[in-house]
């Protein structure tokens, strides 16, 4: 442990004034807002490595992070892990809303009553046929740990005397009942809670986000509002760019002139005469970065503000015919980022692969996460052991039925040896086991996908992760990524209907993933895909959002 005044963020980073000033703060709650690139969840990293390294957060209480997917909070939990080491972040639980929602409902079952009560076996279904004991839905996780909340002192006594501080990551898209379990938990208590977001990136709309929820939390937990405002993603012509958009979404959070000098980075905005020569023009674009320029794959990005397969359709064809790996994120259902999947592609890595490390590290953490010393070292000798006649059994199946013939037999024996109840320790979505089951196969099915491509296993394996293909996606997932190089394709009327103040906000989070190169790109006529419902052959350019990229285009086309 150190003392307060020697603390210093980790990895000799340089945090902006208020960002120092949000990771060292001891006795208010927080209500910070940034723009993307500003470093938000390192923030939260190195405020949970000052409040664990000075004891600010004394021992036994730990730190709650919620984030609103299961990867972000899976990279915060790492951060954190790689801020301050092991033994500190075992004091760091990172959760999704459901899943804290959930370990609530598990501890306190006994408080549901009457028509809510629950059987200490139940599970968790996409759907369920009508009242039941042993069965909920998915969306019932939050409301029934309000209700326990509501009717039990004891359950908020015992959340309030485990935490000493709560982080709120993106929480511009915190729903009303999400922030209701929130305030049940904390509010009028010591628990400084930390609210991290981005009010123009709120696009969560659909799902119930609360307008002003910032205003609300502020009121709510008399927390000091706070902004971030030091952009370390994007080059100054982008920058520039974004500004024009945050002019027009948040007048009050422009940001200042000498934020925004230099000359670096490019955008670009292009017309076409149809989605035949866009898709043409771009793969052969796509193609120059690769080649040319060495640009790895991964740090290209195509994004479509909705219907992939339809926008996209002509471009992956084009792609695929130059042999650039791509992947289409609409047909991956975020498989990669499924903790079991995580868990099966780390096995057979560390099976079949030379020396890794990393995976083993991964591989590890997964399944005996937080345990005492005892309990590692007897679960690292049992993997150990598995592996080492595993890969003895991979010499005689090459041998007899040709290479990787047996790899799925092999993940199979590794499952069962670390049981049922392990992997749905992973997710409280994989209480499902018919959940569970479609995650275990969905891996199944694109690992043999990757191998019709690439037929190394250990090389198919490091591509699961789309480590080495150009990412095509909707503007909508894009959120919380970066890359050198983005294309936003169809910027037209016709595809950015409905709530204008809703759409220039996923804009703004569209133009907001480039660090160093931004295109954009409308067409005047788009053929029918087969399967389009509706659909305007048609087009016309958006020419507000095409607009405030004109003072920083270097060239129309």
């Amino acid at each position: 442990m150190i003392t307060i005044d020697v603390w210093h963020p980790a990895d000799g980073l340089i945090l902006e004034p208020n960002a120092m000033r949000a990771a060292k703060e001891q006795v208010h709650c927080l209500a910070l807002t940034a723009g993307p690139g500003a470093g938000k969840t390192e923030m939260l990293a190195q405020r949970a490595d000052f409040l664990l390294r000075t004891s600010t957060c004394r021992y036994p209480k730990k730190i709650l992070a919620i984030s609103f997917k299961v990867d972000a909070s899976s990279n915060l939990k790492e951060r954190v892990k790689h801020r301050c080491g092991f033994e500190l972040a075992s004091r760091f639980d990172s959760y999704t809303f459901h899943a804290f929602a959930k370990r609530i409902i598990d501890r306190f079952r006994s408080v549901l009553t009457g028509e809510y009560a629950l059987d200490i076996g139940y599970k968790i279904a996409d759907r369920k046929p009508g009242p039941s004991r042993s069965l909920i839905e998915f969306s019932d996780l939050v409301p029934l740990a309000i209700q326990i909340l509501q009717k039990s002192k004891m359950a908020r006594n015992a959340i309030r005397q485990t935490y000493s501080d709560v982080f709120l990551d993106e929480f511009q898209d915190c729903t009303n009942l999400q922030y209701e379990l929130l305030k049940l938990a904390f509010q009028g208590t010591n628990t400084r809670l930390t609210a991290v977001g981005d009010t123009k990136q709120k696009i969560m709309g659909w799902a119930g986000a609360l307008d002003g929820i910032f205003q609300n939390f502020i009121a709510d937990f008399e927390a000091i509002p706070l902004n971030m405002y030091r952009n370390f993603r994007s080059k100054p012509r982008l920058l520039r760019l974004q500004n024009e958009i945050i002019r027009a979404l948040d007048p009050a959070s422009v940001m200042p002139d000498e934020q925004l000098v230099g000359d670096e980075g490019e955008v670009f905005a292009w017309h076409f005469k149809d989605s035949f020569n866009e898709a043409e023009y771009l793969a052969d674009l796509i193609d120059g970065w690769i080649k040319t320029e060495q640009l790895p794959p991964a740090e290209i990005a195509v994004l479509v503000s909705k219907q992939i397969d339809l926008y996209a359709d002509h471009l992956m064809t084009a792609l695929d015919a130059r042999s650039i790996p791509f992947r289409n994120e609409q047909q991956m259902q975020d498989i990669t980022v499924e903790p079991a999947a995580r868990l099966i592609v780390d096995y057979l890595s560390c099976l079949y692969g030379q020396r890794e490390p990393k995976a083993w590290i991964r591989l590890m953490n997964q399944l005996v996460p937080f345990a005492d010393e005892d309990i590692q070292s007897n679960a690292r000798k049992d993997l150990d052991r598995l592996i080492k006649q595993q890969r003895k059994e991979t010499v005689i199946a090459d041998l007899v039925a040709g290479p990787f013939s047996d790899w799925w037999e092999f993940v199979r024996a590794f499952l069962k040896q670390i049981s049922l109840e392990t992997l749905v320790a992973l997710s409280p979505d994989y209480e499902s086991r018919d959940r569970l089951k479609e995650i275990i196969q969905s891996t199944k099915k694109h690992i043999e996908e990757l191998l019709k491509l690439e037929p190394d296993l250990p090389k198919a394996l490091e591509r699961f992760s789309d480590d080495q293909a150009v990412r095509i996606l909707t503007i909508h997932k894009s959120k919380g990524l970066e890359f050198d190089s983005v294309i936003i394709m169809a910027v037209e009327n016709e595809i950015f209907f409905g709530n204008q103040a809703e759409n220039r906000c996923a804009y703004f989070v569209g133009v907001s993933r480039a660090k160093k190169r931004l295109i954009l790109t409308h067409a005047d006529h788009r053929e029918r895909p087969t399967g389009a419902k509706r659909w305007d052959v048609i087009r016309s350019p958006q020419n507000e959002y095409l607009g405030y990229a004109i003072p920083s285009v270097k060239q129309q086309r």
